[in-house]
C-alpha cells in the first residue's frame, strides 16, 4: 500500500481532536472511512499508532513517536503547495517569546542584506518548541530544558540573564537590583506553556505562595503591569516586550537560562545551517545599547 496525505491528515486530525467522531466531523468524512484509513496507516508501518480499547482514545508510544514526523511531513507538503509561496523559499525560525531578544534586528537586518532572495520568517508559536515539532518552522529559538527528538540537532548560542518584571508603581520597582528572597511574598506570574521559570527556582524555605498561570507572554505581561503578580523572566523579554507599566531588575541569585537553536536532521530548508552560523555570529558581536525599562 503506498501511503498518501489523507492518511497522516486522518493520523492527525484523531491526535487532535481525541475522538473518532470529532475528528471524522473535521475532515467530513465518516466514522468507518476514518477508522480504515488509520488502519491502513498503521498496516504499512507494522505498528499499532492508536489504542482503541478505551472510550477515550491513547496514542500507543509508536503513535506518540511518528506523530511529530507526520506533522512535519504535511506541514512541508501544504508550505510546498501554497500558491502565495511559490516565487519563494522562506526559512521559518520560531520562537515562544522574545526571538533572540536584542540580538534580534540586527539578525534579521543582517540576513536580508546576505540573503536577500530568501526571506526569513519570524514566527511566534507558543509551545515548548517554538513550532519544531509540529513541522511548522524550520529553526526554533529553544530556551531552558526541552526535551527534543534524537532527530534534532541544536547549537548554544548565549546564557541569558534573569531578570525580575514588577509594575512600575509597586514597592519594588524602587530597587536597582532585586533576589528570588524579594520576590518569595509575592504572587508570580508563570507561563505554564511556554516558559522558563517554575517555583522550583527558589530555595525551598523561600517557595513563593502561590502562582498565576498564563498561557502567553501577553497575558503574563497584563498580570504584572496591574501589580497582580511579578515575574522572572530573561534579558531578551525586557528588550522585545518594553513597557511603560513594567519595570525590569537584574536578579542576584536565580541562575542564567540557556538559548540554543534547534532543528531537525536532515534540515528541512537548505539555509538552516546558514541561519546558525549567522546567529552565532550576532550573538558574539558587540552590542549597541540602548534605552530601556530597567
Amino acid at each position: 500500500m503506498t501511503v498518501e496525505l489523507r492518511h497522516l491528515r486522518a493520523f492527525l486530525a484523531i491526535t487532535h481532536e481525541g475522538t473518532i467522531t470529532r475528528a471524522a466531523s473535521r475532515l467530513h468524512v465518516t466514522q468507518p472511512a476514518l477508522s480504515r484509513t488509520v488502519s491502513q496507516l498503521e498496516a504499512h508501518l507494522g505498528v499499532r499508532l492508536i489504542d482503541r480499547s478505551t472510550h477515550h482514545l491513547r496514542l500507543t508510544a509508536a503513535g506518540r513517536a511518528f506523530q511529530p514526523r507526520a506533522a512535519a511531513a504535511v506541514a512541508a507538503v501544504d508550505q510546498a503547495l501554497d500558491p502565495a509561496r511559490a516565487g519563494a523559499w522562506p526559512l521559518r525560525l520560531g520562537h515562544a517569546w522574545s526571538a533572540l531578544g536584542e540580538h534580534t534586528p540586527p539578525l534579521l537586518r543582517r540576513w536580508k542584506q546576505d540573503h536577500p532572495q530568501i526571506p526569513l520568517q519570524l514566527l511566534r508559536v507558543d509551545d515548548r518548541t517554538a513550532g519544531l515539532d509540529h513541522g511548522t518552522v524550520d529553526v526554533a529559538v529553544i530556551r531552558g530544558e526541552v526535551n527534543l527528538p534524537a532527530e534534532v540537532e541544536t547549537a548554544a548560542l548565549l546564557a541569558e540573564p534573569r531578570v525580575a518584571a514588577v509594575a512600575a508603581d509597586g514597592p519594588l520597582a524602587g530597587k536597582p537590583r532585586l533576589s528570588l528572597h524579594d520576590l518569595s511574598a509575592e504572587l508570580i506570574a508563570v507561563n505554564t506553556v511556554a516558559g522558563t521559570t517554575t517555583l522550583d527556582l527558589w530555595p525551598a524555605e523561600q517557595t513563593p505562595f502561590d502562582t498565576i498561570e498564563v498561557a502567553i507572554t501577553d497575558d503574563w505581561i497584563a498580570a504584572i503591569t496591574t501589580g497582580q503578580a511579578v515575574g522572572v523572566t530573561t534579558t531578551a523579554t525586557a528588550a522585545m516586550y518594553p513597557n511603560p507599566a513594567v519595570v525590569y531588575r537584574p536578579l542576584s541569585d536565580a541562575p542564567a537560562v540557556t538559548v540554543r537553536l534547534a532543528w531537525r536532521l536532515p534540515p528541512s530548508h537548505p539555509s538552516v545551517l546558514d541561519l546558525v552560523a549567522l546567529a552565532r555570529q550576532i550573538v558574539t558581536a558587540p552590542q549597541t545599547k540602548t534605552g530601556g525599562n530597567g
